[in-house]
């Protein structure tokens, strides 16, 4: 049995580790209320925002397709689908998938639970699957040092990666990341672009999701379409033009979407460390208590032992 000063001094040892991690907790919950405010604000805009673009696309889409098919039909393939392909926002056109960028959202610090294993193991599962059913390239763009690590480790293909966008995050620093994935986009180095991020369900769940980003498709509403009484799809009128609407809104929609995915992030991280901290200091408490224990059962041994030295002693000196 361990003496009873090493009992003590592990006592006072998990005592110092309990008082941090309660702080850390409480750092955690109180910097969590604030992300979860920003979520509440923008999820609504950004899932309305989403809705509407989806729409649009769908539509234009769904023009450009039936143009193609009459101008085949025309016997005018060639000039006719070369003409329409240029009326659709280049963000909507889809391209045989070679090359992929993936964009993963982790971050900088541990003590998380497993915020980042899930996230980071689940960008690996979607690399492998693009591989194998398309044959594609897979590049990284990194949000956080240990999606980075990660990557890294398993030999992946980095070809980015954005230092310090949690600290003092805003629509400056998101536009910094957008810029550069809708420039690498249009140049045709990547066909595609997905986001990897933690969606923040509650302080104790996060859900990680692979989403596409670019190029935009026909499916992605959040809602179901709008019908009228006759169960038909409402259909809206746009002024001056679905093509000149989606000119704006499209960049709109990439900027919105990375930054909502980041706010997910973040506070998916705080509520992972929160519960992580919180399950920390439970476990001190009862590591403690069985300190504690083992402690007062040594001290009581010891008390025993000297009493029956005495009580020998004693009994010693009488004969």
């Amino acid at each position: 049995m361990p003496s009873l000063k090493t009992i003590r001094k592990r006592i006072g040892s998990v005592k110092s580790t309990q008082k941090i991690t309660r702080a850390m907790k409480m750092v955690a919950g109180a910097r969590l209320n604030r992300a979860q405010q920003k979520i509440t604000q923008l999820r609504p805009y950004a899932i309305k925002t989403s809705d509407i673009v989806h729409d649009v696309a769908a539509d234009l889409i769904e023009e450009h397709t039936s143009a193609n098919e009459e101008g085949q039909a025309a016997g005018e393939q060639a000039a006719h689908a070369g003409e329409k392909g240029k009326e659709l926002h280049p963000l909507l056109v889809k391209r045989p998938v070679r090359k992929a960028l993936f964009l993963l959202l982790s971050s900088d610090r541990g003590l998380c639970g497993g915020f980042n294993a899930s996230i980071s193991k689940t960008a690996e599962r979607a690399w492998k699957d693009l591989e194998e059913t398309h044959s594609a390239t897979v590049h990284f763009a990194t949000v956080g040092k240990k999606g980075r690590d990660y990557i890294a480790r398993r030999k992946g293909h980095i070809a980015h990666d954005f230092l310090r966008v949690y600290d003092g995050l805003d629509l400056q620093k998101v536009k910094v990341v957008t810029d550069w994935l809708v420039e690498r986009y249009l140049g045709g180095e990547y066909d595609a672009i997905y986001l990897v991020y933690n969606e923040f369900k509650s302080a104790m769940t996060q859900k990680p999701t692979v989403e596409q980003l670019l190029p935009l498709t026909n499916k992605g509403r959040h809602h179901e379409a709008p019908k009228g009484d006759d169960g038909a799809k409402v259909e809206y009128l746009f002024e001056p033009g679905k093509k000149e609407l989606l000119e704006h809104l499209v960049p709109m929609y990439v900027d919105i979407t990375v930054y909502r995915a980041l706010l997910e992030s973040n506070a998916s991280e705080l509520g992972a460390r929160m519960s992580a901290m919180d399950s920390a200091t439970r476990n001190a408490k009862e590591m403690i208590g069985k300190l504690t224990l083992v402690y007062n059962r040594a001290r009581q041994a010891g008390i025993t032992k000297e009493l029956m030295e005495i009580v020998s002693g004693a009994e010693s000196l009488k004969d």
